[in-house]
């Protein structure tokens, strides 16, 4: 059975990715195992040093009654969406987050890690050296990042930025796997600056690699790429996003470029980020 790693403060951000978590975990036969990590600040001041026992104990014991809470809100979430089937279990540990995110995902062998971002703003700091960006870098599973104000959708149609480079083409398999569980089109869009000729792109390769999927390949000549991404991502009803992990340096301009023209159209829609 596959693994998913679903890290949670248990906001309501992550209450509403939780949701994709389960459909996930429905559509691939898959388990969740939720983490909630605390990490206990000392003081910043050192006259209360005889107390910092104390101190420790409450805010662990605060934790685990908050945590003993929370955690069957979470089970309800299921049952409340036809996903009391789906097998979940729980894990509360002291520490980093990012540093017990890889080591647990290590030591279960998880494939998906699935996790909230808070919203626009948030989700153009996940590709800027926040939390998920960290844990994109440094665990092998693949990750969905859901923005706060995303509701659920199925995933009918996926983007896939590439320029058609051999290495796109392992990474664009696993999303072709995933898109065959949900029964989802496929977009790769290719978008090249016009006044410069390229001859080092394999579209011909890509397509015959993937005849037989349900695929259909764009190349666009146009001065803003980062402008008609985001214009095919409003006109084509995209549902999710996937990136090359290597890529993600490149979709910063395009978070960043839709905050700062302040587009009326947000992207309030799941980045999946594939290896």
């Amino acid at each position: 059975m596959k693994k998913i790693l679903f890290p949670t403060d248990f906001s309501e951000v992550s209450k509403n990715a939780f949701i994709y978590a389960l459909k996930l975990a429905d559509a691939i036969d898959a388990e969740i195992i939720t983490l909630h990590v605390y990490e206990l600040d000392s003081p910043a001041y050192l006259d209360v040093s005889i107390y910092l026992q104390d101190i420790y104990e409450y805010e662990e014991l605060s934790d685990f009654e908050n945590y003993k809470d929370e955690v069957p809100l979470l089970r309800n979430i299921a049952e409340e969406n036809n996903m009391g089937h789906i097998k979940i279990s729980n894990v509360l540990i002291k520490g980093f987050l990012v540093k017990e995110v890889v080591k647990l995902s290590k030591k279960e062998s998880i494939d998906f890690i699935v996790m909230g971002t808070k919203g626009v703003t948030h989700l153009r700091e996940v590709f800027l050296g926040t939390v998920a960006t960290k844990i994109m870098n440094e665990c092998d599973a693949t990750v969905l990042a859901i923005p706060e104000k995303c509701s659920y959708m199925p995933i009918e149609k996926i983007l896939f930025n590439t320029r058609y480079h051999m290495d796109d083409i392992e990474p664009l398999k696993k999303v072709v796997t995933l898109a065959n569980v949900f029964h989802s089109h496929i977009d790769c869009l290719n978008i090249k600056a016009p006044h410069t000729v390229y001859k080092d792109d394999f579209v011909v390769d890509f397509k015959n690699i993937f005849k037989d999927q349900n695929i259909t390949f764009h190349s666009v000549l146009a001065n803003d790429i980062e402008g008609e991404i985001l214009n095919f991502i409003e006109k084509n009803k995209i549902n999710m996003v996937a990136i090359h992990e290597r890529h993600r340096g490149f979709f910063e301009k395009i978070f960043q470029v839709s905050l700062s023209k302040k587009l009326t159209f947000h992207i309030n829609i799941p980045i999946l980020s594939v290896h």
